[in-house]
């Protein structure tokens, strides 16, 4: 059985808008700098996210500069400034992850493209520096 990269509680009210938190979908931890063509849908619309690495906000195309790691067992939290209503809203994420330490063609990296989607009702956000019991943290908050 696989896991799905958007756990029940991936979605979640922020004061600003929102924020998504994305579980990563491969076995091994992976650099930040590995992912590319990050796209993020609610309700079937495209939304512009930013990405929050401990306490910075980078756009996606940032990432190609970015030296820390997407531990397996954290989570990369997508911040979007639309505020979703109550109940439950379609959520899709669509990105490109190249793998460098496998060969996908002569003298080029296995890139894989991933496409996670789930039905989520959205939760309050705790805030920066709560704590909460969890299995996961978020990508460069320790």
């Amino acid at each position: 059985m696989t896991l799905s990269a958007l756990r029940p509680d991936a979605l979640a009210v922020t004061p600003g808008g929102f924020e998504l938190r994305l579980s990563l979908p491969w076995i091994r931890s992976m650099p930040l700098s590995s992912i590319a063509g990050l796209e993020v849908r609610l309700d079937g619309v495209p939304v512009v996210v930013d990405i929050v690495v401990g306490t910075r906000r980078i756009t996606p195309g940032d990432l190609v500069a970015e030296t820390g790691w997407w531990f397996i067992q954290d989570r990369l939290v997508l911040a979007g400034h639309e505020h979703p209503g109550p109940g439950e809203h379609d959520v899709e994420v669509r990105f490109t992850l190249m793998v460098p330490y496998l060969q996908g063609a002569p003298d080029a990296p296995l890139t894989l493209p991933f496409t996670v989607a789930a039905r989520l009702v959205p939760g309050i956000a705790a805030g920066a520096g709560a704590v909460i019991a969890t299995v996961s943290h978020d990508v460069g908050a320790l």
